[in-house]
Parts: structure tokens; sequence; C-alpha cells
């Protein structure tokens, strides 16, 4: 029971300015710490990356793909003139 209402309090908490701002000097805190300390902080894409592998794999494709296509646009373009 706690715990509900410790996260409620918390997400409303966040949505004020003075959460605001709390949550952004916190976030200062982190990054200041990261950097003071040499450690490595996950972002949450990197997280996800490291949860689905096979999501990450399938992205990186697609992006290849993407890539070629525009190429292929570019190279068309350049026959047309």
């Amino acid at each position: 029971m706690g715990a509900i209402i410790g996260q409620s309090t918390n997400a409303w908490f966040k949505k004020t300015k003075m959460g605001h701002w709390f949550y952004k000097k916190v976030d200062q805190c982190y990054s200041w710490a990261a950097k003071r300390y040499d450690l490595d902080v996950l972002t949450k894409e990197e997280k996800l990356i490291k949860k689905f592998p096979m999501l990450s794999a399938k992205i990186n494709k697609l992006e290849d793909q993407v890539a070629k296509m525009k190429l292929e646009l570019v190279n068309l373009k350049g026959r047309k003139k």
C-alpha cells in the first residue's frame, strides 16, 4: 500500500514546477558524477538495446536499407540531368 501511495505522490510531484526543478537538479548531479568518476550511464535506448538485441539488429538492417535507397535516389536524380 505504501508503494502505491509513494508512486502516486511521485507522479504528481514530477508534474509540479518544484518537481521539474528537483528532477533537473538530480539529473545534473548524476551527469556531474558520471563525468567526475568516469562512469557509464546508460540511456533508455541503450538499456532497450541490451534487453532486445534482435530488435536492435532489425532496426540496424532497416537503417542500412534506407541508406541504400537514398543513395539510389541520388544516383537516379543525377542521371536525369
